[in-house]
């Protein structure tokens, strides 16, 4: 079979080409559901993931890992299993590698072997090249559905109360600053998805991601910015600290950065101590005190400046954190909403609102409560939004 290169060949071109060639081979007198192995396969390998393809679909499963060519894992309600199936050669590895990073307009080599991408459809994509990955390269795929999570799919998961999420609807429309923490794996985008939702549709939100996750579609005025990675080109770095700044002038109501990693969080603190109030982000952490402590840290990694200065731009510039876990039963939930209370005695000073306790299990999965710790104290934008019903029926 021959196929005219010089031209793009759509997708019903291609599976008439592969029946065509399947078909000139009467000799194989392949069953039918031999022949349909072979066609998804065939058009899998020249247009889509190739033998990961048929994961990529599976909407039940949430992670994808490849461990050199011929070790695949895949993550399905919780657990991880191996895949029966395997690249055909490391070569096929590493043609699937650079179509993901490409179709993103990223790089990876040998000189840059480390890359952070994404798919088409948003799915978080980390690929470490051989040989510093030693047993062969290696493909990390987190997928996100295709609809994302709104608020009320998480009440249904039981992530979180129904009481919760009516505070936090609240202090979204509100305009209060808030900071999701948790561990890897605890659901932080799809939280900061959710908690998107509650924004004005009327506002300008301008969203800042290493790879573009987030999936806002109640905004209408939005802007979505992506960091590019240096390349041996001379192309320069744009980082999540040039993108704030850039943004800062775009005359924006929010900002969400999603997620502070490193000095980028300094200029996420000034950002919502300059009139940028609503703005949203999140970051690694076992707690929000810990949160507190490792921003700190951050600000830091970006300039040197008095701990009890960074601690102050905490203190006024973060509203809440909003602490996510994961539970040994895999489920996700709201472990902690916390208010920052200003500063005493040189210390953030942090006010619980609700906290998960475990009560049980029940049918292998954990059982809990959310208890409410205490009121908003500090209540002036809810007054300013106009919530005062609203206000009166969370205290």
């Amino acid at each position: 079979m021959r196929m005219d290169v010089s031209r793009d060949i759509t997708d019903d071109e291609l599976w008439q080409l592969i029946d065509r060639a399947i078909a000139q081979k009467p000799e194989d007198k392949p069953s039918l559901r031999m022949r349909r192995a072979t066609r998804k396969e065939v058009f899998y390998a020249l247009r889509g993931m190739d033998v990961l393809q048929e994961l990529v679909d599976d909407p039940q499963v949430t992670e994808i890992m490849v461990n050199g060519y011929k070790h695949i894992f895949f993550e399905k309600q919780g657990r991880i299993f191996q895949w029966d199936k395997s690249f055909s050669s490391k070569e096929k590895l590493e043609d699937l590698i650079q179509s993901i990073v490409a179709s993103a307009n990223r790089m990876v080599n040998e000189a840059s072997p480390i890359v952070d991408s994404r798919l088409r459809d948003g799915s978080r994509v980390n690929i470490v090249l051989s040989p510093i990955a030693l047993d062969g390269s290696v493909i990390t795929i987190r997928k996100f559905p295709q609809k994302p999570m709104q608020m009320e799919d998480l009440l249904r998961l039981g992530s979180l109360s129904e009481e919760m999420a009516a505070l936090l609807r609240a202090l979204v429309q509100a305009g209060y600053n808030i900071f999701v923490s948790g561990g890897t794996g605890s659901g932080k985008t799809t939280f900061l998805n959710a908690l998107s939702g509650y924004i004005p549709e009327t506002e300008r939100v301008i969203t800042i991601e290493d790879s573009a996750e987030l999936q806002l579609h109640n905004i209408r005025n939005l802007v979505r910015l992506e960091t590019r990675l240096a390349n041996m080109e001379k192309v320069s770095e744009i980082s999540i600290r040039h993108l704030i700044r850039a943004a800062l002038r775009m005359r924006p109501d929010r900002i969400i950065v999603g997620e502070c990693r490193g000095a980028e969080a300094l200029d996420m603190l000034q950002a919502m101590n300059t009139g940028h109030d609503g703005s949203l982000s999140t970051g690694h952490a076992n707690s929000c005190r810990d949160m507190v402590r490792r921003l700190e840290t951050m600000v830091l990694m970006g300039m040197e400046l008095p701990l009890g200065a960074i601690r102050a731009q905490i203190a006024s510039g973060i509203d809440i954190f909003v602490h996510l876990g994961r539970l040994r039963d895999r489920s996700r939930r709201v472990l902690d909403i916390m208010e920052i209370d200003g500063m005493e005695q040189g210390e953030v000073q942090m006010h619980s609102l609700f906290h998960f306790t475990e009560t049980g299990e029940q049918g292998g999965r954990i059982v809990g409560v959310w208890q409410m710790q205490g009121k908003i104290l500090h209540q002036e934008k809810l007054r300013a939004a106009g919530l005062e019903a609203e206000l009166a029926r969370l205290s």
